[in-house]
């Protein structure tokens, strides 16, 4: 049976290569340096994302693509260990909001000077502006069309 489109070309080969490479040495780095911190990667994102301002339980599951159950886990371990509150909305009791405390916070910007220079030894001290502008773009192409599929 031939895929819709045909076979990758080269291009897409290369780029789908790449991508499997990155998911597989420096995802796994980055999980790593978290792991440091008692977290995981997703966790220091929900704490990241928080940081900004509280969000709707709702809202951030949506905005980082994951269940309302996986989310809901994630946010147990947070609050267990001080780094977040979840409270009902006032004014619809039906709502869930989560917010940072103070003791998340900190840790927050303990671990942020550290993920980024990770982040920047792992993808940006390779490439040059063009190129990351040209990333950009790809993976926000990517990411707006990952947006459509179910969370897990």
């Amino acid at each position: 049976m031939e895929p819709r489109g045909g076979w990758l070309d080269d291009t897409e080969q290369r780029a789908w290569q790449g991508l499997l490479a990155f998911a597989m040495l420096a995802l796994p780095e980055l999980e790593r340096a978290q792991r440091r911190h008692g977290l995981v990667h997703i966790e220091y994102g929900l704490l990241a994302a928080l940081t900004e301002r509280p969000f709707r339980l709702s809202d951030l599951a949506s905005m980082l693509n994951m269940s309302q159950s996986r989310l809901s886990h994630r946010m147990n371990k947070l609050r267990d260990r001080g780094w977040v509150s979840v409270r009902q909305c006032p004014e619809d009791g039906r709502v869930t909001i989560a917010e940072i405390t103070p003791t998340g916070r900190s840790l927050v910007e303990k671990i942020a000077p550290e993920h980024v220079e990770d982040v920047r030894r792992l993808v940006f001290d390779n490439l040059d502006p063009k190129q990351t502008r040209a990333l950009a773009d790809a993976l926000t192409a990517v990411m707006s069309g990952l947006r459509t599929c179910s969370p897990d």
